[in-house]
């Protein structure tokens, strides 16, 4: 085989094997969050959970971001590792309108299980986790921390 041959496979088997990024699982809906959609975006990351009051709080700040923001994707992760319906219902008395992953993304991520709630990470695009926040978040204070990290 020439090099110009084995060149072409080595390059087609990298391009092949970027586009197989591990999924992050299902959301509360059971849809697939998968890591085509998440790549090379910015990832707000807020564990949260039922019994947790500045959680409660910091929801409709939750939902308002991932309305107004194309540019960050909104993730939540139920503290309690709640899955499929206890998950959906829990979600939904809370009146979360982001996408809650059933899967949670600390291992992926390198994250160390926070002792306190809520927790939120700024994940940039390539990847990283960039800032962990503790406790209650401001959809208006969130976006003024991502234009710093971001530059903007």
């Amino acid at each position: 085989m020439n090099k110009r041959r084995a060149l072409l496979i080595v390059l087609a088997a990298g391009l092949l094997l970027s586009g197989c990024e591990k999924d992050w699982g299902v959301d509360q809906h059971g849809q697939v969050v998968s890591a085509e959609q998440l790549q090379g975006r910015w990832l707000l990351i807020n564990y949260w959970a039922e019994w947790c009051g500045p959680c409660r709080t910091e929801i409709p700040e939750l939902n308002r971001l991932a309305e107004s923001q194309t540019d960050v994707q909104v993730l939540g992760v139920n503290f309690d590792e709640l899955r499929g319906e206890e998950l959906a219902q829990a979600a939904e008395l809370l009146g979360i309108r982001f996408r809650v992953l059933s899967d949670d993304p600390a291992q992926r991520l390198r994250l160390s299980r926070s002792a306190v709630l809520p927790v939120t990470y700024l994940v940039d695009e390539t990847g990283t986790v960039r800032e962990r926040l503790v406790g209650e978040q401001t959809a208006e204070g969130l976006l003024v921390r991502l234009a710093q990290l971001r530059g903007d």
